[in-house]
């Protein structure tokens, strides 16, 4: 079962500071520029905690990014720039955007921040659904170790058709403790819950659900693996309880998360294109010719993004398709069923069925030659959420060629990780981002 509990958290006092100029986005989406301006922002940006740049500090300076972290956040508690609620809550979150390429629409998304029991995938309640890489679990269980505290949520879902934490957590007329606009426009508002009774009834209404990690899944790991080596050496059976509230068993057997409902709108899954660069002897002509004993291949008379992503989401309605983008032009690849069930038959059907799974599985790595290890290692490999700078590094030389994706749809993922499951790396970028810095679970 789903352990939620409330707690404690430290959330940034706006007597003294602009909340506005102390959220981030994820630390993992946080760009050189992006990170440069987050420093220019305010002193008390969490960008110096999550992912501090060293070059800025003179020679007085000691110690390396993860004490600096450490340092800066005791600083900021014990000068009430950081306070702690003085009762456990949950935390209604909204994010009110305007959806990537496609005309303007507007959707809001809506959910809840608390903590999450921790649990091995084993366990079947918390379901992974994409690799991970050792090297981002090392630098945050660092972080995590310096600072003892979560700084940004883990993004979980679950399945409730009737909307029950929506409608009871939610009102028109609540006026927000937090109003934000990120630097993607969209308008995220947070509203604290501590009524004892509506945090029971929350409690109770998630208990018999199962999650499924739509990002986080590295802090995820990391946060578990935390938890073991702090574990009481008696096993602890049973929850601490605080004002009638449940509460983990020890600070560390939790992770604070934002729980959103699957069923619910406002969920939207973006593509993220692949660019294979530093190829030796790659060959337009030769690649595609070699792609025809898996794929129909057709010309397309278009090489602008917007026709192109188009021309690809209607064709992939029903099957899966993509578009690769060389420097001789564009061409929509559609598989051909029985030669790719041979070449993925190490797959599960529902894995088969993945464009993402096709591109990797035999694209990548049988037609391009690219091992697991240099996919997973990003040699020859990027990730772009951008189809436009996508073509635009094929067409300037810097690629040898770009592969656009359609999303990965909700039911895909969901199956796929309710199975065991896991997809390639990349395979889902959930729009938008939950920011960090909106509530922090301190450990001590």
């Amino acid at each position: 079962m789903a352990r939620i509990y409330p707690f404690r958290a430290l959330r940034y006092n706006p007597a003294l500071v602009r909340v506005q100029d102390c959220v981030t986005q994820p630390y993992d989406k946080i760009t050189p520029a992006m990170q440069q301006a987050y420093y220019q922002k305010s002193p008390y940006n969490l960008v110096r905690i999550i992912l501090g740049l060293p070059e800025l500090f003179d020679g007085k300076e000691t110690g390396d990014v993860y004490t600096r972290a450490a340092r800066d956040f005791r600083a900021w508690r014990e000068s009430g720039v950081l306070m702690q609620e003085q009762e456990p809550c949950v935390f209604a979150y909204s994010q009110k955007f305007t959806v990537p390429g496609a005309n303007g629409r507007t959707l809001e998304r809506r959910g809840f921040i608390a903590l999450g029991g921790l649990h091995d995938y084993s366990e079947g309640v918390v379901f992974r659904h994409e690799q991970t890489l050792s090297k981002p679990k090392s630098d945050r269980l660092n972080l995590l170790r310096a600072t003892r505290a979560h700084f940004g949520q883990i993004f979980m879902l679950y399945s409730d058709p009737g909307l029950t934490a929506e409608k009871l957590l939610f009102s028109e007329e609540a006026v927000p403790d937090i109003e934000v606009t990120d630097e993607y426009d969209v308008l995220h508002r947070v509203w604290k819950i501590s009524d004892p009774n509506t945090i029971n009834i929350l409690i109770s209404a998630l208990a018999d659900k199962k999650l499924i990690i739509a990002d986080g899944h590295h802090r995820y790991e990391t946060a578990l693996n935390y938890s073991k080596e702090h574990a009481p050496a008696q096993p602890v059976t049973s929850e601490r309880s605080t004002n009638s509230l449940p509460q983990p068993p020890y600070p560390e057997a939790a992770v604070m998360m934002t729980f959103v409902n699957m069923d619910a709108e406002g969920l939207v899954i973006l593509p993220t294109h692949r660019v294979v660069f530093g190829l030796e002897g790659f060959a337009a002509a030769a690649f595609l010719e070699k792609a025809k004993e898996f794929f129909e291949v057709q010309p397309t008379e278009r090489t602008d993004a917007s026709a192109l992503t188009t021309k690809l989401a209607e064709a992939g309605k029903g099957k899966t398709a993509f578009i690769a983008v060389t420097k001789d032009g564009s061409h929509l690849l559609t598989a051909k069923p029985e030669a790719m069930a041979k070449a993925l038959s190490g797959l599960s059907e529902r894995q088969r069925q993945l464009d993402v799974a096709q591109l990797h599985g035999v694209v990548l790595e049988k037609l391009l030659g690219l091992t697991a290890e240099a996919v997973r290692e990003q040699t020859h490999l990027r990730y772009l959420r951008d189809a436009g700078e996508a073509i635009e590094q094929v067409l300037r030389g810097d690629a040898d060629a770009a592969f656009l994706m359609n999303p990965v749809t909700m039911p895909q993922l969901r199956e796929v990780a309710f199975a065991g499951e896991v997809m390639p790396q990349k395979s889902t970028d959930f729009f938008p981002k939950l920011l960090s810095g909106l509530a922090i679970y301190p450990l001590d």
